[in-house]
């Protein structure tokens, strides 16, 4: 995405109106942008610096508006990169990364104080100005008063009032976008000295006869049992547990459900398609591969519903205060925390959130660490794994033993990402500044339906676009070296394969692929793991995206039984060595597979980000290279105590 050099290029450039969005965080602005823009958005990076940029285009009437969603900031005094970003870009005198049109303030009614010393630095710009007043009802139901039309004349701007839901607010808002140069204007800018503007912001509270809100007293009573660190910290973890028996609980029959319709479609093409080809490709490449990795789509909604449901509630900012103590033992911040916790979706969010971080020191250690969380893409391989590790009616006391592994894989990767941090911190030389740990706490909130909805769809439109691409290709790909060489009848013959048992020739034919070889150079590593060929190829294949994992065996599963891949998975022996004719997914083996990948570094998407964010490739290649070393002690140890104690 190209800068711009000013409002007028910006406008030569787009053929619309460039509006900036800026406010808080908890301010509603990310709300706002996505009611104002619908899924009309974008992403990209600015020029010259790795922090991301999302813009949308709001609709009004016939025309256009862009709109630009800036980082979440108190303040236009810079200390972390993010924050830098949104004091360039609204610098009139540095038109590098684009200077907009006009802007949009954010202001949260029930923290107006707050709110209106930011507003103040952003009134210095002297760009066109509208304040966009956020919680008003939030305001009134806590017994707080403010008087708009009496705040608007003291400012000498537009200040809108938009209450969640409200489509006349917003029309009213949407009204004002088409023409920011008929926007009022301050006579005078704000004072620039910090006492000065301080009477300032109060002599605008004093004209508006804004009376803050009573505490929230719902919320203050919450808190009291959520914030305590004892009992806080118990809810914590029984949330998180409660978490994943759900995943399982209720994911597992629309995961049936999926995968009974890609078990039909397989029979489909064993019965109707005769062209061997043809139908190896349908049937392994398409319905095997790409099909065993959508079932998982069930699960992918779910996490995304839940996260996305403690966020609009409020809690997520309970967490990240709580879970400050324990990263203070890591040597982090509770701003780790977020970080770490953008990575339970993926670890590119979370290396990219370490941006808000002021200290250089911290954003490296939590940097190196946010791969070990474990993301979305985990999630597909935890859940087919656990399948063939756990029954599913089996229980640990009252709780399903399959949400109680997956609650412990989850538990173990946070324990490790903060131990893994603390090692970086201790032992980098990298400095920046010490500074306290400032979070807001949003009051409790009904989580808007359709926020959770957008972050749902996004989720699963990420993971679909992800399985039509760039799994899509590497499963063809396997599925070519799973498919070659081929073999003449006299040479299955001469095997001892009768070429009219299209299940024998298929299995006979991925145990002498190209792939099987492969899988074989390879087994010298991965042995004392317990892994075959097979497995081994689908490891490799996962570095392109761990969900490839998924696919290979599910490509294997199919070539060998088309009819029922899944159930073939679980009684799949090994084909040859010393294990010859031996159940290959033994607890010690699923178990170390289980391990292997919670710590190792399978995604060249992270690596790449990685390398942009710390500006070599020195970092990546280190952080692949102890998450592996790392990744196989860890497995090899859990293949031994696992196969000792089975």
């Amino acid at each position: 995405m190209s800068g711009h050099c000013g409002p007028a290029a910006a406008r030569t450039a787009t053929g619309a109106t460039r509006l900036a969005l800026v406010g808080s965080p908890n301010s509603g602005k990310s709300t706002l942008f996505n009611a104002l823009t619908g899924l009309r958005t974008k992403t990209g990076n600015y020029p010259g610096v790795t922090v991301a940029r999302y813009e949308g285009t709001a609709r009004v009437g016939e025309h256009e508006v862009v709109i630009e969603d800036l980082p979440g900031t108190y303040s236009l005094d810079p200390i972390s990169p993010d924050e830098q970003v949104v004091a360039d870009v609204l610098d009139p005198d540095n038109p590098e990364l684009g200077t907009p049109d006009a802007i949009l303030v954010t202001i949260d009614a029930t923290t107006l104080r707050r709110s209106l010393g930011l507003l103040a630095q952003v009134m210095q710009t002297g760009l066109p100005i509208c304040v966009v007043l956020t919680f008003r009802d939030e305001l009134t139901r806590r017994g707080g008063t403010l008087d708009v039309a009496a705040l608007r004349r003291a400012l000498g701007v537009p200040v809108i009032g938009v209450t969640g839901g409200s489509r006349t607010d917003l029309a009213q808002l949407q009204s004002m976008l088409l023409d920011p140069a008929a926007w009022e204007r301050p006579v005078l800018p704000p004072p620039t000295d910090p006492a000065q503007r301080r009477a300032w912001v109060e002599s605008l509270l004093r004209s508006a006869a804004y009376e803050v809100p009573e505490a929230d007293h719902r919320t203050r009573r919450i808190d009291a049992v959520l914030l305590h660190p004892l009992w806080g910290t118990l809810v914590f973890f029984a949330t998180m547990f409660a978490f994943f028996q759900i995943i399982f609980t209720v994911a597992a029959p629309l995961q049936e459900a999926v995968q009974s319709v890609f078990d039909r479609l397989g029979t489909l093409v064993t019965d109707y398609v005769s062209n061997p080809l043809l139908a190896g490709f349908l049937g392994n490449a398409l319905i095997g591969g790409v099909g065993g990795v959508v079932v998982f789509l069930p699960q992918i909604a779910l996490l995304f519903l839940m996260i996305s449901v403690l966020e609009g509630s409020g809690y997520l900012s309970r967490a990240a205060f709580l879970m400050d103590r324990v990263m203070a033992k890591a040597g982090l911040e509770g701003r780790a925390f977020v970080a770490l916790l953008s990575s339970l979706a993926c670890a590119i969010p979370g290396i990219m959130a370490t941006r808000s971080l002021p200290s250089a020191k911290d954003r490296f250690a939590t940097m190196m660490a946010a791969p070990l969380m474990t993301c979305s893409a985990r999630l597909t391989v935890y859940v087919l794994l656990t399948g063939l590790l756990v029954g599913p009616g089996t229980t640990v006391g009252p709780f399903g033993a399959q949400g109680v592994v997956m609650f412990a894989l989850y538990l173990l990767g946070a324990v490790s990402a903060m131990a893994t941090a603390w090692v970086f911190k201790r032992f980098s030389s990298r400095s920046g500044p010490v500074l306290p740990f400032y979070m807001e706490m949003p009051s409790y909130r009904m989580p808007r339906p359709r926020t959770v909805a957008e972050a749902m769809w996004s989720a699963c439109k990420g993971f679909l676009q992800k399985v039509g691409r760039i799994i899509l290709l590497v499963t063809v790909a396997l599925w070519l070296l799973l498919s070659l060489p081929t073999h003449s009848d006299a040479q299955l013959r001469s095997a001892g394969v009768d070429p009219a048992d299209r299940t024998a020739v298929s299995a006979y034919e991925v145990n002498h692929s190209y792939a099987a070889g492969i899988g074989h150079v390879m087994e010298p590593v991965f042995e004392p793991l317990g892994f075959d060929w097979r497995i081994n190829v689908g490891v490799l294949g996962s570095l392109s995206a761990r969900e490839v994992f998924v696919a290979t065996l599910g490509q294997v599963a199919a070539a060998q039984n088309p009819d029922q891949p899944a159930r073939t998975l679980a009684h799949m022996t090994y084909t040859d060595g010393p294990h010859q004719g031996r159940k290959l997914f033994t607890p010690a083996t699923t178990a170390a597979l289980l391990v292997f990948f919670l710590y190792a570094l399978q995604c060249m998407s992270t690596i790449g980000v990685m390398r942009r964010e710390t500006g070599s490739w020195r970092w990546p290649a280190v952080a692949f290279g102890y998450m592996f070393v790392l990744a196989w002690t860890m497995a090899f140890a859990t293949h031994t105590v696992v196969g000792l104690l089975a």
